[in-house]
């Protein structure tokens, strides 16, 4: 337990941009709510989105890998795609038309589940895919950032992951940053973290928004 770090404003998603311009939800990853989120999501208001980044372990987070495990055991997934689904309810009654999300690791699976739903404009994932069984039609256009190396179980199947979505007619594009290691954009943990990557993959997030979430 003493690895689990408060988090500023528990349980309350963080607001950036103006209300009414394009949504952008990004679902953090398996460590939690970490403190990089918060530049990274001002840099993409500042593409003239309206951002949210919800908290979806309740007020905590960690840097610690076993901690994370932990705490990605002990989430409610219809819990976390509920929060999803509100964001996106009240941001749509204050005028965002359009919405995209983007996540990563735990959030980009996450997702990836909820763009099934038809919901979302565009979907943005990091290090993440959908095993065969949990894997329906997603008919919004995807981005997938991927490590060269990962050891992380949902990054088993990327091949057929990749190949469901162009056989659903999904329109994807995908990227592969040599080098990298799972949460190579987590700027909180330096371990894994690759700065030239991160860097190349948030341009490409912005310019995937633009072209699916701007006129």
């Amino acid at each position: 337990m003493t690895n689990r770090v408060p988090v500023p404003s528990p349980g309350v998603p963080l607001f950036f941009g103006q209300p009414g311009a394009p949504l952008v939800v990004i679902v953090h990853d398996w460590y939690g709510r970490l403190p990089w989120l918060e530049p990274y999501a001002v840099a993409i208001a500042s593409k003239g989105f309206r951002v949210v980044v919800p908290d979806l372990y309740g007020g905590v987070c960690t840097v610690d890998a076993a901690t994370a495990e932990e705490l990605m055991g002990e989430l409610d997934v219809k819990t976390a795609l509920g929060i999803i689904d509100d964001i996106i309810d009240g941001e749509r009654a204050n005028g965002s038309a359009k919405v995209g999300l983007v996540g990563l690791s735990l959030g980009g699976w996450l997702a990836l589940l909820h763009a099934q739903a038809g919901t979302p404009d565009a979907v943005v994932s990091y290090y993440s895919t959908l095993g065969e069984a949990e894997h329906g039609v997603i008919p919004s256009p995807v981005l997938l950032h991927y490590a060269e190396t990962d050891e992380w179980e949902p990054g088993a199947d990327e091949e057929s992951f990749v190949a469901r979505l162009k056989e659903h007619g999904t329109p994807v594009t995908t990227h592969r940053y040599l080098g990298t290691v799972h949460g190579f954009a987590n700027a909180s943990v330096p371990a894994t973290a690759d700065t030239r990557a991160a860097a190349l993959a948030f341009a490409r997030t912005v310019v995937f928004l633009e072209n699916h979430l701007t006129d």
